[in-house]
């Protein structure tokens, strides 16, 4: 790929998702922006009234109880982005460890969970609009005026992904310095009194409210999400994660205590917009007016972020085929999920009707939000301890949870989580288990026969696998798709002494001009995945394992480098069309950057004929002897046939009856350099004095050629000899072009 490439991968069969990538273009600033931007949102102007209402001043505990979970999950989330830092956040996770079932049931619970969240949002934006203005009043219109917000937001997410961010950066800081004003000022008006009695509704009430309070939390969940689009994320990610959750829940403890000790609990639980009489007491109007512009852009950029991960969600698990691809398509103008996105609007708006009949909908929507997310949270401490296990290929996180912070935050996590989803409300237990259940049946009617994924778990009870012999195979035409199939196998069996034969079939779409947050263009997707799951069934045939990837990228050469650099190839075998020297380049454009820089054995196969049969190397001293001598012989193993190995000499005078002894030198040399038995391969020298005609008369007996490529480079070419030129143009079988590494 090019060095910051757009990305979309996906695993299936002993294949599970592998989740997308996009291009990294977000430092720090923005990560922080994206996380704890989005955690000093609405709930930090709405919940501190319900807060109050339930635990009283001891809801400053509340939140730094919730604000302590989200910690955990945010250790253990930022040990997952950096071994996997591409996007899905916590739905990719749960799913590539814990298989398709609870990948739904994840999938499911954060779709729905966000979309409560941004309803929420979108009724808070509609309270602090009507409440200050005394000829608006009554339901209908902070219901109407959340439909009015929520339908903009849309349009803005409609329209493209990397301008709903944009705008989403403009709000944040404003809002951030108004809270912090009321913050710094307000410390000054603590009444000790308001804080007595501290914790009215004893210890019951504070844990009950911090199931409330938690999706006030949610924003470090958006930094998992784009993980893939994060620069350095070694280092970014769980430095963005902790410091935001940490900051954001000072900074929420301070405004529970501000606003508790400066206006009685009880005056508090009562008011639709508490921060804003809280202000009044002490900012006076001109506080309340900041306050109620920046209580409208929070809930505006919180529901903004909401709608755009939710939208994520179910676009990733329509490419999953969790649900129905219908989801899984880009509008062809602005290349954003404008199915997913519709769909998310729709079901949003649905949830802010709800709140003309039910009196208490802000407080249902939120604690229903923080349901679902807490149980994703469980999951995912539990994630974090199947991928410790199973140690899989590829997880190799930049950020590790030293010892004793692994195993005890995710044992922790799990536990405080499912403690506050006990304590919750029944109504919203209900409603959060009936939305688990769904999820549990629609994997059983629906999912289960589209999705194979099984996950890590079976191999985390069993312990790391042994190391694979793994060999990646580019694919992009159905036509020679078996064949080179069929090669790769073979070479992955016949090496089944330097680990499990492992096979990895990438497909590249390129795309002229990748775009920054933007989601993946769809254009190709079937082509891919008929390709990928044929694949997977050629794989099924010759009983080998085989894991796939789709990638999207601007340069198709460098993508699949960079694929070979992440799953650390053993081998590579790419198909070519045969052509040489075109348009400046060697082998072509894509093949040239692969044979000069992979830093594993390279096989480029011209596949003219589909069988493989009885392969001849061409063997010449040299250090890629063994190399090509070795792949005659795998590639030997697809047809049960022994390699020949061919040494061409030419005659030292005219009775130079020492050329054939002195060819069959060479050859034995390489093979036993190679590893082969002498029984293992048949032995052909002949003596000419035209070398190339020679070796193309004799190369021409056999069904498959393989020849040596130099390893070494000069310049950006990629030297080899006019024989080579000769047995691509004038051998009519199969020609493989083998590079050691």
């Amino acid at each position: 790929m090019s060095s910051e490439p757009t990305r979309h991968e996906t695993e299936k069969g002993q294949m599970s998702a592998e989740g997308s990538e996009l291009e990294r273009t977000l430092g720090f600033v923005e990560a922080m922006t994206l996380g704890g931007g989005t955690m000093i949102g609405a709930g930090i102007f709405i919940l501190p009234g319900i807060a109050a209402e339930t635990a009283g001043p001891a809801s400053s505990v509340s939140y730094a109880i919730a604000g302590f979970v989200a910690l955990l999950a945010a250790l253990s989330l930022s040990e997952l982005a950096t071994g996997m830092p591409i996007a899905g956040g916590s739905y990719h996770y749960v799913n590539r460890a814990l298989g398709g079932l609870f990948g739904a049931i994840v999938g499911w619970g954060m779709w729905t969970g966000l979309m409560f969240a941004s309803a929420f949002y979108m009724i808070g934006f509609g309270q602090y609009l009507v409440e200050p203005i005394p000829f608006l009043d009554g339901r209908v219109f902070i219901v109407g005026l959340g439909l009015v917000g929520l339908v903009l937001l849309l349009g803005v997410n409609y329209y493209g992904t990397e301008e709903s961010s944009a705008f989403q950066n403009v709000t944040i800081g404003v809002e951030t310095a108004i809270i912090l004003v009321f913050v710094a000022v307000g410390v000054f008006f603590i009444d000790p009194g308001n804080l007595e009695p501290f914790a009215p509704f004893g210890p019951g009430g504070v844990v009950a409210t911090t199931g409330i309070v938690f999706i006030s939390f949610l924003g470090f969940e958006i930094i998992a999400t784009v993980a893939g689009e994060i620069k350095n994320p070694g280092r970014i990610i769980p430095l963005s994660m902790i410091l935001s959750v940490v900051l954001v829940t000072i900074l929420y403890v301070l405004v529970m205590l501000v606003s508790t000790g400066v206006i009685p609990f009880e005056s508090l639980g009562d008011s639709p917009i508490p921060v804003s009489d809280v202000a009044v007491t002490y900012l006076g109007p001109a506080g309340v007016v900041a306050i109620v512009f920046a209580a409208i852009i929070a809930a505006i950029s919180s529901s903004n972020s909401s709608i755009l991960a939710a939208s994520r969600v179910i676009y990733a698990m329509g490419r999953d085929g969790v649900v129905t691809d219908w989801f899984n398509v880009s509008h062809p103008r602005f290349y954003t999920p404008h199915r997913a996105i519709a769909a998310t609007g729709g079901l949003t708006a649905v949830l802010i009707l709800v709140g003309l009949e039910v009196e208490t909908i802000i407080a249902l929507l939120a604690e229903a939000a923080s349901f679902s997310f807490l149980v994703a949270y469980s999951l995912v401490h539990v994630s974090l301890v199947v991928f410790r296990r199973a140690d899989p290929d590829g997880y190799d996180p930049s950020f590790a949870l030293p010892r004793p912070l692994y195993p005890a935050v995710p044992i922790l996590g799990v536990v405080l989580s499912l403690l506050v989803v006990s304590q919750m409300a029944t109504v919203v237990v209900v409603i959060g288990s009936g939305i688990v259940a769904f999820g549990v049946v629609w994997y059983a009617t629906y999912t289960r026969g589209r999705v194979v994924s099984e996950g890590l778990l079976s191999e985390a009870i069993r312990g790391r696998p042994a190391e694979p012999f793994r060999v990646v195979v580019p694919v992009s035409n159905p036509a020679t798709q078996r064949g080179l199939l069929r090669l790769a196998a073979a070479s992955a069996h016949a090496n089944e002494d330097r680990g499990t034969p492992e096979l990895v079939a990438v497909n590249v779409t390129p795309v002229a001009h990748p775009s920054p947050l933007q989601n993946v263009e769809a254009d190709r997707f079937e082509h891919q995945r008929d390709l990928l799951n044929n694949a997977h069934d050629i794989a099924a045939e010759m009983d080998v394992t085989l894991r796939t990837r789709t990638v999207v990228a601007a340069d198709v050469g460098e993508a699949i480098l960079d694929v070979l650099e992440e799953e650390a190839a053993d081998e590579v075998i790419l198909g070519w069309d045969g052509t040489l020297g075109r348009d400046g380049h060697v082998f072509g454009a894509t093949v040239d950057p692969v044979v000069r820089s992979a830093r594993c054995d390279v096989s480029l196969v011209n596949l003219r004929n589909e069988t493989v049969g009885t392969p001849v190397a061409l063997v010449a001293p040299g250090h890629n002897a063994p190399v090509v001598a070795h792949q005659a012989a795998e590639f030997a193993t697809v047809d049960g046939t022994v390699p020949t190995l061919l040494n061409v000499q030419s005659p030292r005078g005219r009775n130079d009856s020492n050329a054939k002894e002195r060819g069959r030198s060479v050859v034995v040399d390489a093979a036993e350099a190679a590893g082969l038995a002498p029984d293992e391969y048949d032995i052909e020298v002949v003596v000419a004095d035209d070398i190339g005609r020679a070796i193309v008369e004799a190369t021409s007996q056999y069904d498959t050629v393989c020849v040596g490529l130099s390893g070494r480079t000069e310049g950006s070419r990629i030297p080899f000899g006019t024989v080579t030129e000769r047995v691509v143009h004038d051998v009519p079988s199969n020609v493989a072009l083998i590079r050691g590494s």
